[in-house]
Parts: structure tokens; C-alpha cells; sequence
């Protein structure tokens, strides 16, 4: 089952990416439901999941998107370093971005975080036109267990989910491209993130649940072209994850980039002060520009 009072945004994070014109820095949160999300257990912010736009200005021909999962376990949200400093980055790339603040664990297990997510990718596609997307040019980036959350609208975009009959509702789930940074991918005992399985999925979970989330087991052929980045040390989520997604990604003839590098603590982020791990982000760009994700659009 599958479920910004804005401001001018001049130089980047340590005045590393030059930003492309001027962008609409984020700080306006937009409600992913218009009421009380399903399954809701209370009305404080953690139970009101929201998206925060990065908006470029407007241009005569739409730009593509980017939904932003930070990390932080399914137990709190890296909003800085791997939110709002990703907005940015890809801000100065030509792309409109959107950070996510999806539901926790504790308060919250699955499917309410990918409720969350899907919620979020069909509101961008609904307001495209307001805000100068192009719908078809739709892609997420997610770190650690955003990672994770990322994956899985790349892996279960056809699942039912509750609908609301409204016009987000009527939009595809699916993103266009995926670029999962440190991800966390399985919940097998082998190789997951403790934490992160037992706030997605609770202590004792089904042993189904933990085979249906363990998203190196639920990809296709239509699951999108994918970026991968970890480090061969990372002591807080194995290698092992992107590596068995990569995996099953050729398995299943989904183009794919990995980029391995040898050294570097989990959480890097855009990694400014890392002068090895920071190439991360040019290579990115190189795999987005070849795709046809830079740019504008033709409509």
C-alpha cells in the first residue's frame, strides 16, 4: 500500500556557487494538505507537513524542479545543511527547488512520511504553472534516510494512497530523476540504519513491511535515472545500501551513476569544506546537464 517573506538570494553556502541571476530565497512554508494529513494525531507543526519553495524568477520558458528530502533518521530533519543549503545549490544550477518538512518517528511510522512525499512531488507538478515548472522535468534529492524517502517515490509511485479527489491528487508521484546522497535503502537487519527503521517502521515490524521498504527489492524498469553518492567508510549508514541499489538499478536496465569515494563521516551535506567530497555537486551537474534537466524547458 503507497501511500519566504522572499528575499534576494546573492551569494551561495561559503560563497562557493555563484547563483544564476537572482532567486526568491525560501522561508514561506506551503501546507502539503489543505487539512489535517491522513492520519494525523495531533495539529502541531510536526503534524503539519509543509514544502519550501527556492523560486528562481520567472522565465518565458519553465524550469525543471527539485524536491528536497533532508535526512536525520525518520527522527528529525537536517533542514539546514541538507535542506536549505541544497535549495540553494541547485538555485544556482537554473532549478526551481522545494525543501520538505515531512512527518517523524516517533509520533509517526509509515506510510505518513511517504504520504508526505508523494503529497509533495504532486503539489509541485499542480502549481507548475505558478511557479514556472516544467511538470515533466520533476526530479528529488534526499540525504541519509531522506535518502531513503526519495527511493521510495522512485519505487512505489504506484501504490494506492488515500485521494482526496482534489487537483494535487490528480498528479503523478512518480519523479522524473533521483539523486540519493548517502541513502539509507534497506531495512534488512544486514546493512539498515537501526534508527531509521525503527522510526519508519516501529520496533517490531512486519517482516513484509521491512521486505516492501527495503527499496533495493522494488525496482522496475520505470524507475527513474538515479544518482548515487556514498563514501566506502561511512560509519552511519553501510556503502552496502547504494551498492545493492545500484545493483538492482542495472539489474533492471534503470541508467545509473555511482560515485564512490574512499573517506568521509556520514552527513557530509554539500561537503564546502571538504575539498575532495564537494566535487559531488559538479558531478551531479554534469549528470543532470546530460540529461536535459538544466535549462530551461521548450514549453
Amino acid at each position: 500500500m503507497r501511500y519566504a517573506t522572499m528575499a534576494l538570494l546573492g551569494v551561495l553556502v561559503a560563497g562557493l556557487w555563484p547563483i544564476e541571476g537572482s532567486a526568491q530565497e525560501g522561508g514561506s512554508q506551503v501546507s502539503l494538505w489543505e487539512r489535517a494529513a491522513p492520519g494525523a494525531v495531533g495539529d502541531s507543526a510536526s503534524d503539519r507537513p509543509t514544502i519550501t519553495p527556492y523560486l528562481l524568477p520567472a522565465t518565458q520558458r519553465p524550469r525543471a524542479a527539485v524536491v528536497v528530502f533532508p535526512g536525520g533518521g525518520y527522527g528529525h530533519l537536517a533542514v539546514d545543511h541538507e535542506g536549505d543549503q541544497v535549495a540553494r545549490w541547485l538555485n544556482s544550477l537554473g532549478i526551481n527547488a522545494f525543501v520538505v518538512r515531512y512527518r517523524l518517528g516517533p509520533q509517526y511510522h509509515h506510510p505518513a512520511m511517504i504520504q508526505d512525499a508523494q503529497r509533495a512531488i504532486r503539489t509541485v507538478r499542480a502549481r507548475a504553472r505558478e511557479w514556472g515548472i516544467d511538470p515533466a522535468r520533476v526530479g528529488v534529492i534526499g540525504f541519509s534516510a531522506g535518502g531513503h524517502l526519495a527511493s521510495t517515490t522512485g519505487t512505489h509511485f504506484d501504490d494506492e494512497i488515500p485521494v482526496l479527489g482534489d487537483e494535487v491528487d490528480r498528479q503523478s508521484a512518480r519523479p522524473d530523476f533521483m539523486m540519493l546522497i548517502y541513502p539509507v535503502i534497506t531495512m534488512q537487519a544486514s546493512y539498515t540504519h537501526r534508527g531509521s527503521r525503527t522510526n519508519l517502521l516501529g520496533e517490531d515490524a512486519d517482516p513484509a513491511l521491512v521486505w516492501e521498504l527495503s527499496n533495493e527489492t522494488q525496482v522496475t524498469p520505470r524507475t527513474p535515472p538515479t544518482f548515487l553518492v556514498h563514501t566506502t567508510d561511512d560509519a552511519g549508514v553501510p556503502v552496502e545500501n547504494s551498492l545493492r541499489f545500484y545493483r538492482a538499478l542495472r539489474e533492471a536496465g534503470v541508467p545509473v551513476e555511482m560515485h564512490l569515494f574512499e573517506t568521509g563521516r556520514h552527513g557530509f551535506g554539500l561537503a564546502p569544506d571538504n575539498p575532495v567530497l564537494s566535487r559531488w555537486t559538479a558531478l551531479a551537474e554534469a549528470w543532470m546537464r546530460s540529461h536535459g534537466w538544466l535549462g530551461e524547458g521548450v514549453g
